[in-house]
């Protein structure tokens, strides 16, 4: 619960983005623009959810986007649009109504090295939407937030252009109660590339 978590992590996706410009070969614009340039996905998520103890599941939708004309130092680079519920399974620690929506999105950098395997970066901004319940002002139960992720992941082709997605984020809620939350988790998906197949 420390806006160090927060820096860290931007600092990680920072450094393996640098690291790919560095070692990687730079891929011709013209290249750049012969792939799949749209990947639409839904999965099932499982969040701690920094209240009380225990995980809880939900489901995730996303979309990228990566510009099919992009100069070479650029490849790579995209954007990604995600919309995410947690709601079910709460703990006995929890409220019973305890739910933390977000929706948003930002910048995300996969890595197109490898023909069926595209690890990648992303930072990510969201409207987030909590419901809770505390003792002292059972009345207060929702509160709306600016919402920061940083995360990162692969996508796996196993077939022409459908993928398998493993996802995982460190959100940072700022100055909710007198502290922040910071929920962290896991999403499992399959998503769909349209253009030319996976990897651009």
């Amino acid at each position: 619960m420390q806006f160090k978590h927060l820096k860290w992590s931007l600092i990680v996706v920072s450094l393996l983005v640098a690291g790919k410009a560095g070692v990687s070969q730079v891929v011709p614009t013209a290249t750049a623009g012969n792939g799949q340039a749209f990947t639409v996905g839904a999965g099932g998520s499982s969040f701690n959810m920094d209240w009380g103890h225990g995980r809880m599941v939900g489901a995730t939708l996303w979309a990228d986007w990566h510009p099919k004309q992009v100069p070479g130092r650029l490849y790579g680079l995209g954007l990604e649009a995600e919309a995410r519920d947690i709601s079910a399974n709460p703990s006995s620690t929890q409220p019973p109504n305890f739910r933390q929506d977000t929706a948003g999105g930002g910048v995300i950098y996969n890595w197109s090295h490898y023909p069926r395997f595209r690890p990648y970066g992303k930072f990510l901004i969201s409207f987030g939407s909590i419901d809770f319940q505390i003792q002292r002002n059972p009345a207060y139960t929702h509160e709306t937030r600016t919402v920061y992720t940083s995360g990162g992941g692969f996508d796996y082709r196993v077939w022409g252009p459908v993928l398998v997605r493993a996802d995982y984020e460190y959100q940072f809620w700022p100055s909710f109660l007198g502290n922040t939350l910071d929920p962290q988790g896991f999403t499992i998906g399959v998503a769909y590339a349209f253009g030319s197949g996976f990897g651009r």
